[in-house]
């Protein structure tokens, strides 16, 4: 007979903001990372002839001299929130140049080591999206050990609609804008997409860049989805080439956001954030390293890619000196850590992880 009295089970996954106290975490993988499909949406974010190289190596595994040196700098990162007293999880290793396929399209993989762009916690739910790179289609397979885990013990576990990604969802013909055009991006409304990777949250208010990734009917699904409780709001980017929004703007604690001076307008953000302090990332320390320039596949905003472990303290690079020495003067604790060479894999502290619990509840930040 079943127990109807038994004590309902309490989910191990918590998490309403970017900034409460951080419990648990997951962390992404090198091992089998493969270069990324010679396709357009692919391609339509780098110059074109960081394009035409990442095209002529598309399915080959990555060097593993890139792999190595990323490896040595994920390891140090790993231990230090483990010394912190976080909980790290992992996700599967996969032999990502496996080639798939569905009745429209064949592909490799690329790798995982970006949970966050692949999953979206929102509260106690964990929520796969449906992201618009064919060589991502099964990347959340990779975690599926954990997130069976997390919704045997109480989370909930939701995915979004499986895209097609055939042809109509990309535009034929698409060019990248000019400074002054009128923005355009490579995706149509042919269907929802969108990458967890372009909101980040703030209890009850969320906020997203619409992107090469993320398209307004990708917003439109998460929004009905959440209802009324929650509120997305889009922040406008000058980016020309837009995916992902930490690197361009990035919710540190309450009252505080971090911003990109080179892709927003501060006068253009949404009013909710008057009251905010609005701060102003410093340019980046340059990248001397050649490798590094022509392999990452990420700006050199990179600096901006930091992950809270609460409201004071925060990991950042430790090449970025003026990001620890700015962090500083607006009142957090850095605590500086190496993972510049990561960026070749598609991020930094905040894209390498998820984070799955922080000790906090449900609250509204704004009016």
């Amino acid at each position: 007979m079943t127990d109807n009295a038994a004590e309902p089970l309490v989910s191990p996954v918590n998490s309403h903001n970017e900034w409460d106290p951080l419990e648990e975490i997951i962390v992404g993988r090198l091992e089998g990372a493969t270069m990324p499909s010679n396709h357009p949406v692919v391609a339509c974010n780098v110059p074109p002839w960081v394009a035409r190289l990442q095209g002529l190596a598309a399915g080959f595994k990555y060097p593993r001299m890139m792999i190595e040196t990323a490896q040595r700098e994920l390891d140090q990162f790993i231990a230090l929130l483990e010394s912190l007293g976080i909980t790290v999880k992992r996700p599967d290793a996969v032999d990502h140049r496996k080639r798939f396929a569905t009745p429209d399209w064949s592909s490799r993989g690329f790798c995982n080591a970006c949970p966050r762009d692949s999953l979206l916690v929102i509260g106690d739910e964990i929520i796969e999206t449906p992201m618009a790179w064919p060589c991502r289609y099964f990347e959340t397979h990779s975690y599926r050990a954990i997130l069976k885990d997390y919704f045997r013990r109480g989370a909930r576990w939701t995915a979004a609609p499986k895209p097609q990604l055939t042809d109509a969802l990309f535009e034929a013909d698409f060019r990248i804008p000019e400074a002054g055009e009128p923005m355009r991006y490579i995706l149509t409304e042919f269907e929802p997409v969108f990458d967890a990777a372009d909101f980040v949250r703030a209890g009850r208010d969320l906020f997203v860049t619409r992107s090469n990734v993320t398209n307004l009917m990708g917003i439109d699904w998460l929004r009905r989805h959440l209802g009324p409780g929650y509120r997305i709001h889009e922040i406008e980017s000058r980016c020309r080439t837009p995916m992902h929004i930490d690197t361009t703007f990035l919710l540190l604690a309450p009252g505080k956001v971090l911003v990109n001076p080179e892709y927003i307008d501060v006068d253009r953000l949404p009013d909710i954030l008057g009251s905010w302090d609005i701060l102003i990332a410093p340019e980046p320390d340059p990248i001397d390293e050649r490798l590094l320039k022509i392999t990452s596949m990420c700006g050199k905003w990179l600096s901006m890619n930091i992950l809270m472990i609460d409201d004071k303290r925060v990991i950042a690079e430790r090449h970025h000196t003026e990001m620890l020495r700015a962090l500083e003067r607006w009142g957090f604790e850095p605590i500086p850590c190496d993972l510049l060479h990561y960026a070749p894999f598609g991020g930094s502290f905040h894209c390498a992880t998820l984070d799955i619990r922080r000790r906090g509840t449900l609250e509204s930040y704004f009016p």
